[in-house]
């Protein structure tokens, strides 16, 4: 969890739930703050299992004599069990404190890891003197860390705040 995270309160509805940021790119010419929000959704997963089952097994022969042996049989059966989805949002507001000149964008680029390693990024820019709102969801997140920079309308090109964390399962 985010150092001034906690986990969601027992009166709210989500899985967990904190304010992150604010985080300054290194020139502190460039903000980023939000909020996180994760969703647990339950659903049944299922799947085909093998049991391994004794069974004795009794004939005549042609004497009348009973003749008995431990038979092992294959069994697979339709079994579930319960799994878990979890739904996130990261609502972030972007500042720029100097809107004119070169480089003059506000950049937050997000890395999403998600459960099973896999990775992702998005990146939001502001060129303008107003703060700006952006948003993105996704599931099974692990971790979500932000990098706050300056840059231009193209790509970030300096000033990096570094991996700065929103939030760890």
């Amino acid at each position: 969890m985010a150092a001034n995270a906690a986990p969601a309160s027992t009166t709210s509805s989500h899985f967990y739930e904190a304010d992150w940021g604010p985080y300054y790119s290194s020139n502190h010419k460039a903000s980023a703050e939000g909020h996180v929000t994760v969703d647990k959704q339950a659903y049944k997963y299922w799947y085909w299992k093998t049991f391994y089952v004794k069974q004795k097994f009794c004939w005549f022969d042609s004497h009348g004599n009973k003749h008995c042996k431990i038979v092992i049989k294959k069994i697979k059966k339709h079994v579930w069990v319960w799994k878990y989805n979890y739904f996130y949002t990261v609502d972030s507001t972007l500042t720029d404190y100097k809107w004119w000149g070169y480089n003059r964008c506000a950049w937050e680029t997000f890395k999403v890891v998600n459960y099973d390693g896999s990775s992702y990024f998005k990146s939001f820019y502001n060129c303008s003197p107003d703060p700006q709102d952006y948003s993105f969801s996704g599931k099974n997140a692990a971790h979500i860390w932000v990098d706050v920079s300056r840059g231009n309308k193209f790509h970030p090109t300096g000033y990096h705040s570094g991996w700065m964390d929103v939030y760890h399962a």
